[in-house]
């Protein structure tokens, strides 16, 4: 418990990782199940969006079921959904700039807490999702491996959501600032990726 306690700590500390995570990033390398599992856990801006919206499920959640799900169902459906479009080579303006902007809008979700209806908390992370999604669709297109780095990731995604819903589930009631920090931590990532800070 005191470890899930700490683990927004961690996550701040780990802010020097911001990893280039996204097209060309990986030299092609970027390929097969255990690399599209990985990509997650080591690409500081997949990490902090993906444990942010467990968080702020967690944190929001009236009940346990099925509000924690809303959220994260809503991104890692549409995270697959916009790697398809990459895949099939559809082409989305600006989508750096958006994926740091869904950092900012993650982090401050979880700093204010926010509590969204159901389907408008999956469809907003979802518009998120879709262009970390399409970033990576089209890294892969044409490649042969793309459906077990895609399964991968997904799985990794998953694996994220829960150890975020974890976190905030156990911070509920207690040291409410903690998960404030964590959030503010994404949110200026993403200022810092909007301004090519980082």
């Amino acid at each position: 418990m005191r470890l899930l306690r700490q683990a927004p700590l961690l996550l701040i500390a780990a802010l020097p990782l911001a990893a280039a995570a996204h097209t060309g990033a990986d030299a092609g390398l970027h390929h097969g199940f255990m690399s599209g599992f990985l990509h997650p856990l080591t690409g500081f801006d997949h990490l902090a969006a993906m444990v942010a919206v467990g968080l702020w499920s967690a944190l929001t959640a009236r009940r346990a079921w099925p509000d924690l799900l809303w959220a994260p169902l809503g991104f890692a459906l549409m995270l697959l959904a916009g790697a398809l479009l990459g895949l099939a080579g559809v082409q989305l303006p600006v989508v750096e700039p958006l994926i740091a902007a869904s950092l900012l809008g993650l982090g401050l979700l979880v700093v204010t807490q926010r509590r969204l209806p159901a389907l408008a908390a999956a469809a907003l992370v979802g518009l998120f999702a879709v262009f970390h999604g399409v970033a990576h669709g089209q890294e892969l297109a044409g490649e042969s491996g793309a459906a077990l780095t895609l399964a991968g990731m997904l799985a990794a995604t998953v694996l994220l959501h829960a150890a975020g819903i974890a976190i905030g589930w156990s911070l509920r009631h207690a040291n409410r600032w903690v998960p404030r920090v964590a959030g503010a931590a994404v949110a200026i990532f993403g200022v810092a990726l909007l301004g090519g800070v980082v």
